[in-house]
């Protein structure tokens, strides 16, 4: 045995344990695959003098965890536009994309970045999507089944069929695997009636939920005043399904002033379910109450985010409340990558002025907390991993 008896100490300006709050300037000693002490550099420096030292990383952590996702996307191309571009030119027109073989791809990318579970939406358009992440995708985490229907004349038919989907899905459920959840789409695209049956089913059942909320400007005033481009879209949406049906109606109420996407959900019962709310970009201080007060987690897509113009999440916000935040790379589409390392270096420098720990946090816990799964915790005694070392820039 060599004099350094087989220690090596790698530093970290982040290193997180799993456990509490990341610390600067940390460092973790291995002694062969195990490791022997995880702690502040300069501590372990004194206490393993013996040990080698030499590399020097960002971040030494459990992986991270891509808590927002939509594999069914992956074979379209990368495309920054304005949002209200970006709907018609990129999902609508590629919609003949979507599929199995495009999310097959998307896993690959994602099991080859070092993610350690994944919340994927799954589009009702591909049900085989989920057949086959529930029974044969090696990847933890959760697939949640979509829900769209904003006609509460429907909201019983559309609620039948979805409780035999989860009667069926859930009997394709495997130990170790994906879980089934659900994901009614957005505030005002599913109506009043749904929202509160699907509330319900998620609570009675036990199904994890992760609903868009407030991610274009646009979204807000729809609510406030049933005006501008969300709302023009809205009606052109539903002109082909259900002419006639009417903001006013899809809601239950009319729009006020007051009205917020997260104050009608609020109103509606739906955050009692607590539901993951997706995006939470253009909130208001009493939205970020409501959330914090309800126990809802927020996953964040900077990335996509940025490229759809849709601003930029108020994370210091949302943290000073004590809402969970987990990170989260949205579509190939709106993100560029499923890379979650990727969506955490675009994270550092979307919000250079926020402590880089809350961050490795954010991707760690708060990924694992939204999906209901847990992080290894790096501590003396525990098998090391490469994958704790997280990649540098490219």
């Amino acid at each position: 045995m060599s004099a350094d008896y087989g220690l090596e100490l790698i530093e970290a300006e982040i290193l997180y344990t799993g456990m509490g709050l990341p610390i600067r300037n940390g460092a973790v000693v291995v002694s062969a695959q195990t490791i022997a002490a995880a702690g502040d550099a300069a501590q372990l420096r004194a206490q393993y003098p013996q040990a080698r030292t030499g590399r020097q990383v960002s971040v030494v952590s459990p992986p991270p965890v891509n808590a927002h996702a939509h594999l069914d996307m992956s074979d379209y191309a990368f495309q920054a536009l304005p949002y209200f571009r970006w709907i018609p030119e990129v999902v609508i027109a590629g919609r003949s994309l979507r599929g199995l073989a495009g999310a097959r791809r998307g896993l690959e990318t994602v099991q080859a970045s070092g993610t350690a579970a994944l919340g994927d939406i799954v589009w009702p358009g591909t049900p085989e999507v989920m057949e086959w992440l529930l029974t044969e995708a090696e990847m933890s985490g959760v697939a949640y089944w979509e829900v769209l229907d904003p006609n509460p004349a429907s909201a019983e038919a559309t609620f039948h069929q979805v409780v035999l989907d989860v009667e069926r899905f859930r009997t394709l459920e495997r130990p170790g695997g994906m879980r089934l959840g659900l994901s009614p789409h957005a505030a005002h695209t599913v109506s009043h009636k749904l929202h509160k049956l699907l509330a319900d089913l998620a609570r009675r059942e036990g199904l994890p939920m992760q609903i868009h909320v407030a991610e274009h400007p646009s979204e807000l005033e729809l609510f406030s005043s049933g005006t501008g481009p969300l709302a023009e879209s809205f009606l052109r949406m539903v002109g082909f399904t259900t002419p006639g049906l009417s903001l006013a109606e899809t809601l239950g109420r009319e729009p006020g002033p007051d009205l917020t996407p997260v104050s009608y959900l609020a109103d509606l019962g739906v955050l009692d379910a607590r539901p993951t709310l997706i995006h939470m970009v253009n909130v208001t201080p009493q939205d970020i109450r409501l959330v914090a007060q309800s126990g809802c987690a927020v996953v964040t897509c900077p990335r996509s985010n940025a490229n759809l113009e849709c601003g930029t999440f108020g994370w210091a916000e949302f943290a000073a409340a004590g809402v969970e935040v987990a990170l989260g790379s949205d579509s190939v589409a709106s993100g560029e990558t499923l890379n979650i390392h990727d969506e955490f270096r675009a994270a550092r420098a979307i919000h250079p002025d926020l402590d880089p720990r809350l961050l490795v946090r954010a991707a760690v816990k708060g990924g694992h907390r939204v999906l209901g799964s847990k992080a290894p915790f790096l501590r003396r005694g525990e098998v090391w991993d490469e994958r704790y070392l997280w990649p540098e820039r490219p």
